[in-house]
């Protein structure tokens, strides 16, 4: 069981459309089993799902919707296996993705926080083995006027095990 905490964006359709033509076409990982979405908390092992449920709960109660925009796109290595990722990135949104992160990971979750890996605000739509294609992409994204608005209203708390996600609960934002 792996327990994480993700937000779906809400987009609008064509931009949702965008992502997930991107994804079928360069995401070899993901993309049958989990839809777009911003990775919070990841790769909890040490609480069960009602203990992070009532946690995720507790810490995101100070926290509003707010509003983000991708207007980049960046590579990064995973330091666990031989993948690449192609990631958009936040301007707008950004640092309050970063708060919602840093605080969920405070209180239970302190000791889950791998701090040996950056964490950055993304939202994953392509991976390969082979660094230069991951670049391809990011210098074809980017040489575009990427500019896609959204908004994030909740968390969901899943377990995503084999390529199966299980959502157990979503918590809105103020």
């Amino acid at each position: 069981m792996t327990l994480m905490v993700i937000a779906y964006p809400e987009i609008k359709k064509k931009d949702h459309e965008w992502i997930q033509d991107l994804r079928n076409k360069h995401d070899t990982l993901h993309y049958e089993s989990i839809d777009p979405h911003f990775t919070i908390i990841s790769s909890v092992f040490n609480l069960n799902k009602e203990e992070m449920k009532l946690e995720t709960k507790k810490k995101s109660k100070r926290f509003n919707c707010f509003d983000f925009c991708l207007r980049c796109a960046v590579v990064n290595k995973n330091p666990f296996n031989d993948y690449w990722h192609v990631f958009l990135v936040p301007d707008e949104g950004f640092s309050e993705i970063i708060k919602i992160h840093d605080k969920l990971y405070s209180g239970k979750l302190k000791d889950e926080l791998f701090l040996a890996i950056p964490f950055i605000p993304h939202l994953e739509v392509a991976n390969s083995t082979n660094p230069n294609e991951c670049k391809k992409l990011v210098d074809d994204l980017n040489s575009k006027n990427l500019e896609i608005y959204g908004k994030i209203k909740k968390l969901t708390v899943v377990n995503y095990k084999s390529e199966i996600l299980e959502e157990i609960q979503s918590i809105e934002l103020d």
